[in-house]
C-alpha cells in the first residue's frame, strides 16, 4: 500500500471528527436564551437593544456563584416530598449500580476497549434518567432559573469539545491499523525484500501510536475546567430544582471520571487523573469511591512501572510486533516461528480495529445524547416563550443532520 493510499484513507477517517467539530465550534459562539429574557426582548426599545448588544461583545464574566456539593442543598426548615425523595433516591440508587457495574473484575479489564465502551455506555443511561427525571418531576425547563441553565449549556458544550478530541484520537489510531496490514502483508513470504518491507511499515507504525495527539492536551484543560464548576449552583426556593441539580452533580461526577480515565488512556500518563472527594449524603458514594480508587491506582501503578502504551489491545499488538523485530532483522527466518508470530499479531490487530471501531460508534452516539439534550433545552426555551425560532437553532438543527 503506498503512501498516498494511506494518506487519502487517513483523510477520509478524519470528515467526522470535523464534522463534529464544526458543530461544537458554533455552540461556543451561543448564548443561552432563556425564556424570561426572550419575552422581554420583544418589549425592548432601539436603545435598550444598542445597549445590550454593547454589552454583549464585553468579554464573558461568570455572574452566578455555586454552592458547595458537600453541603445538603435543603436549606434550613424545609424539606423535600416524599414523592420527590422517592425520584432522587431511585436516580441515586440506580447510579450506584452502574457504578458497581463498572468496576474491573480484574486488572487486565482496567483500560481495556470493551471497559471504556462500557463506561459510556453506563454514563449515556446516566444522562437519560437525568432526562426522564426531570419528565417525572413535571419540571420543564421553562422553569428553570437561568443560572441552572447556563450552567448545563456551559458543562454540556465542554463534553462535547472532548468528545470531538476523543474522536480525533480513535480516527487517528485507526489510521495505524493501515500500517500494519501493509507490515502483515509482506509477510505473507519470506523473501528478504518483503521482510525488510514489513520491518519498515511496523516501525512507522510503532512511531505513529507513539506520537501525542496535540489535541489531547486541550482536553486536559477542558477537564481542570469542569472539574473547577463541579460545584452546584444555590437552590433556594424549589423542591424540584434541588432534586434535579442534586441528581446533576452525580451525573458530573460520573462523566468527569469517565473523561480523565480515557484521557490518561489516550495520553499514557495519570497525571490528569483526579481522585473526586463525594460526601457521604449521596447513596452512590461508596460505590464511586470504589471504583475510583481500584481504577485510579491501576492506572498509576502502570504508567509507574514504565508502561507506556495503557490500552489494553493497543498494547498486546504492540507486544507482538516487538516479538517480530528480531525475526526480521535476520536474513536467515525460521519459517514456522515467523508463521506463529505473524498469525498472532494479525489475530491482535483484527482485535484492536474491530473494537477501536465499537468505541468509536459509542463515543459518536453519546455525541448524539448531549448534543439532543441542548437541542431540547434550547427549543424548550424558544417554544415556552412563543416567539419564533431564532435563525441560529435552524442552523443548529442542519449541522445536527450533518454529524448523523
Amino acid at each position: 500500500m503506498g503512501s498516498q493510499e494511506i494518506s487519502a484513507a487517513c483523510t477520509g477517517n478524519a470528515v467526522c471528527a470535523t464534522q463534529k467539530y464544526a458543530i461544537v465550534s458554533s455552540h461556543l459562539k451561543k448564548k443561552a436564551i432563556s425564556s424570561r429574557s426572550l419575552s422581554n426582548f420583544a418589549r425592548r426599545t432601539p436603545l435598550q437593544l444598542k445597549k445590550e448588544m454593547s454589552r454583549l461583545q464585553d468579554p464573558h464574566r461568570p455572574s452566578f456563584p455555586f454552592g458547595n456539593p458537600f453541603r445538603m442543598m435543603l436549606p434550613k426548615n424545609s424539606h423535600l416530598s416524599h414523592e420527590h425523595v422517592a425520584l432522587l433516591n431511585k436516580f441515586e440508587e440506580t447510579l450506584a449500580g452502574r457504578l458497581r457495574k463498572l468496576k474491573p473484575k480484574g486488572k487486565d479489564d482496567i483500560l481495556s476497549l470493551p471497559w471504556m465502551k462500557l463506561s459510556l455506555q453506563l454514563l449515556s443511561e446516566t444522562h437519560n434518567d437525568i432526562m426522564s427525571l426531570i419528565t417525572d418531576l413535571e419540571f420543564p425547563v421553562c422553569d428553570w432559573e437561568e443560572k441552572w441553565i447556563n450552567v448545563y449549556l456551559d458543562n454540556s458544550v465542554k463534553l462535547l469539545e472532548i468528545l470531538v478530541i476523543f474522536t480525533s484520537e480513535l480516527s487517528r489510531l485507526s489510521q495505524g491499523q493501515l500500517l500494519l496490514q501493509c507490515g502483515l502483508h509482506n509477510l505473507d513470504g519470506t523473501s528478504s525484500t518483503k521482510l525488510m518491507n514489513s520491518h519498515t511499515a511496523l516501525d512507522s507504525w510503532r512511531q505513529h501510536i507513539g506520537l501525542r495527539n496535540p489535541r489531547l492536551e486541550n482536553c486536559c484543560s477542558i477537564i481542570d475546567k469542569l472539574f473547577r464548576l463541579l460545584n452546584l449552583p444555590k437552590v433556594k426556593n424549589s423542591s424540584k430544582g434541588k432534586v434535579v441539580m442534586r441528581a446533576m452533580y452525580g451525573l458530573k461526577v460520573e462523566t468527569l471520571f469517565v473523561c480523565c480515565v480515557f484521557t490518561a488512556a489516550f495520553t499514557g500518563s495519570s497525571e490528569k487523573l483526579i481522585d473526586l472527594p463525594v460526601p457521604e449524603t449521596h447513596l452512590w458514594e461508596e460505590a464511586f469511591n470504589d471504583l475510583q480508587t481500584s481504577v485510579n491506582q491501576e492506572i498509576r501503578n502502570s504508567v509507574t512501572s514504565g508502561r507506556s502504551i495503557l490500552v489494553k489491545e493497543l498494547e498486546a499488538v504492540d507486544m507482538s510486533v516487538k516479538d517480530l523485530y528480531p525475526m526480521l532483522d535476520h536474513s536467515s527466518v525460521e519459517a514456522e516461528a515467523l508463521r506463529k508470530t505473524s498469525a498472532e499479531l494479525r489475530n491482535r490487530a483484527e482485535i484492536l480495529s474491530g473494537e477501536l471501531d465499537i468505541l468509536a460508534m459509542e463515543v459518536d452516539g453519546f455525541f448524539q445524547i448531549v448534543l439532543t439534550g441542548r437541542d431540547a433545552l434550547l427549543c424548550s426555551l424558544t417554544i415556552g416563550s412563543n416567539l419564533p425560532i431564532p435563525n441560529y437553532l435552524k442552523e443548529y438543527k442542519a449541522g445536527k443532520q450533518l454529524v448523523r
